[in-house]
């Protein structure tokens, strides 16, 4: 049973488990070639294009895969229901390997400016190549790109998801609830930030997406590893989005595990699966805000 809150109201602290301060957890969104055929579709005529999105199946899931190993680390990934399908071996060896799979739509399709149903028939096919290849049902979603609609929440809830990891507003995990009432149903939000999303740092293909701009990866490190000490030292949520397209290539992935050495140096951070935030963040019964509406002039 959920207590009435504040639509407005920012979102209070986190009693991270005994012996933690803060939380951190690292998600490795799989978009492979569906990212491309979504944002072009000509691309499948474009064999360098599908190469570089293949690169992160073929070669960078694996390497992160042994990184995490190394560490005896869990992560989450949020997987394309198109890469499910297409790369069906590579996601079972990711959940065989202990991690948690999430939903990342199908074909990375954004909900900007799309119907309800729309949406919903997205979802679902997300949910059904999940379940049909490697027998799960998802507890968590991470909008494709990030773009949400207003009536996002309520879809994932219908279907019974225990968080989203898609929204912008805080640097808490915090509940969502459908209204005031004490038995309204919610769902955890695990915010998310450009700042801490690989994506702005090394993503472009010609003609496809990107601005053209590649970073160093010391750079990216730097950005990273700042928001990490902050994080920590304000008892905040550290929540990193990495595609193993763009940082399973080696400079990059050796910046990550420079990252990694720091997260596991700090001794009262807390690094676990999206998942293992959300159930702990449900245990809380914390004060939920009500679903947002749209806004108008």
């Amino acid at each position: 049973m959920m207590r009435s809150g504040d639509a407005t109201q920012p979102a209070g602290p986190v009693a991270w488990p005994e012996g933690f301060r803060a939380a951190a957890t690292l998600g490795f969104d799989l978009d492979a070639e569906d990212v491309a055929l979504t944002a072009d579709s000509g691309t499948r005529e474009r064999l360098s294009v599908m190469t570089h999105q293949a690169y992160g199946a073929l070669t960078g899931v694996p390497r992160v895969l042994r990184l995490l190993e190394r560490y005896d680390l869990k992560a989450t990934f949020f997987a394309p229901g198109y890469t499910v399908e297409r790369y069906p071996d590579l996601l079972r060896q990711i959940r065989d390997s202990g991690h948690e799979i999430a939903h990342h739509g199908y074909l990375h399709e954004a909900m900007a400016g799309i119907s309800r149903e729309r949406e919903e028939a997205i979802i679902d096919r997300g949910l059904e190549a999940l379940d049909s290849v490697l027998g799960i049902r998802p507890v968590g979603y991470r909008a494709p790109m990030w773009e949400t609609s207003y009536a996002t929440p309520q879809i994932l809830l219908d279907r019974g998801l225990l968080y989203d990891s898609s929204l912008m507003d805080s640097d808490l995990p915090y509940e969502l609830a459908e209204s005031t009432s004490p038995d309204a149903r919610s769902i955890v939000e695990i915010p998310v930030s450009w700042a801490l999303d690989d994506w702005e740092q090394f993503a472009f293909v010609p003609d496809v997406f990107g601005p053209g701009v590649i970073e160093d990866p010391a750079k990216a490190l730097s950005i990273w590893t700042g928001e990490l000490v902050e994080a920590h030292k304000y008892e905040s949520c550290f929540t990193l989005t990495i595609h193993p397209f763009l940082s399973g290539r080696l400079g990059r992935l050796r910046a990550l595990e420079t990252l990694i050495e720091t997260m596991l140096g700090m001794s009262d951070l807390w690094v676990t699966t999206a998942a293992g935030i959300a159930h702990h963040v449900r245990s809380l019964e914390l004060t939920p805000r009500v679903f947002p509406q749209p806004e108008v002039p």
